[in-house]
């Protein structure tokens, strides 16, 4: 019975970290119930082998040193969610440091937004599902319909008086696309949920065998499953599995290097790989930089030297200011690009 009694501790983060910038990722675009973040709340499930265990978390310290509260639903996993709550938050590094010293246009949004990471998303079928229903249409229906779904054919659980959804690969997996078609996804999206889910369920695709191969095996394994594309697995490769790689078929990040590096042109996903290779090893941080809603002009690059323009030679700039990076979401339905990376 001792595994059943909640668990509380506090998790000291490494500075600078802005907790409720990086968390407003989960509330601006509305609440699906799976990653809840009400501005005082981070409530979240972790799955532990064939369990799932969530916890709550309350944001207190400074940036530099951030802490979190942590409730832990059993106390039994109490170390499996302190080192999700660790790994949360895309860590700084050398890399992302070299290249704020070479790269005009990354450091001045890195000292504009100081602390804000990118927010991991660990668990594979929700990241999946995450990426499913943000295709072709705008950010707060894509979150509406992932409500619909949590509550529909996900599990409640309730730690610290909050209450958070978890999805099961099973359960999803034995739907029918009329079942997911009547929560107002398409045929096409009820498809690939299902598609999906039915990979994880029969370990086809998992975190641990993703983690085992290159990017691009990691891109043939999950571009294998019908309904999952290029973006998916790029997006995939930088948030769940924290590899260096940019989503470069989102429209908001084409945008947003179009604008830095093109002369405003709008660029090709080859052509964004192209202008972004010299982030390497820092392109998560870097990329995560554009997740600013409200960014904002950043610099004006026309300020770039001459000495910076010959470090940074791929980075073809303007003079025009630097809402660049400051990636969008898309605002119709009907807009036939993907923008998730952008604000997920």
């Amino acid at each position: 019975m001792a595994g059943r009694v909640s668990s509380e501790f506090v998790v000291a983060l490494p500075g600078p970290i802005d907790v409720p910038a990086s968390l407003d990722i989960f509330r601006r675009s509305g609440d699906d119930m799976l990653d809840r973040w009400d501005g005082t709340w981070l409530v979240r499930t972790l799955r532990v082998g064939r369990r799932v265990i969530a916890y709550a978390c309350r944001a207190e310290g400074a940036l530099d040193t951030p802490v979190l509260r942590v409730t832990a639903e059993r106390v039994a996993y109490r170390d499996a969610v302190e080192n999700a709550v660790r790994s949360a938050f895309l860590a700084l590094t050398t890399e992302f440091e070299d290249l704020c010293r070479t790269d005009p246009v990354i450091a001045r949004l890195n000292q504009r937004h100081r602390g804000f990471r990118p927010v991991m998303q660990s668990d594979l079928l929700g990241a999946l599902v995450r990426c499913i229903s943000a295709q072709q249409v705008n950010l707060k229906w894509a979150s509406t319909v992932r409500s619909r779904l949590a509550e529909s054919f996900g599990r409640p659980h309730r730690v610290a008086g909050q209450v958070v959804y978890s999805l099961d690969p099973e359960r999803l997996a034995g739907l029918t696309i009329a079942d997911i078609r009547a929560l107002q996804f398409t045929n096409r999206k009820a498809e690939y949920i299902i598609n999906a889910a039915r990979a994880i369920a029969t370990g086809e695709l998992s975190i641990e065998t993703l983690s085992a191969l290159s990017d691009d095996e990691v891109i043939a394994r999950i571009t294998a499953i019908r309904g999952l594309g290029v973006w998916t697995a790029e997006w995939i490769l930088a948030r769940t599995l924290g590899r260096p790689r940019v989503s470069a078929g989102d429209l908001g990040v084409r945008k947003a290097v179009g604008a830095a590096y093109l002369n405003g042109r709008m660029p090709s996903p080859d052509e964004v790989r192209e202008a972004t290779a010299h982030w390497g090893a820092a392109a998560a941080l870097a990329q995560g930089r554009s997740a600013r809603k409200d960014a904002g002009p950043a610099c004006g690059v026309a300020e770039e030297t001459s000495a910076a323009r010959a470090q940074t030679s791929r980075c073809r700039t303007t003079n025009r200011d630097v809402t660049s990076l400051a990636v969008r979401a898309p605002t119709t339905p009907s807009r036939a690009q993907n923008s998730v990376c952008a604000s997920r």
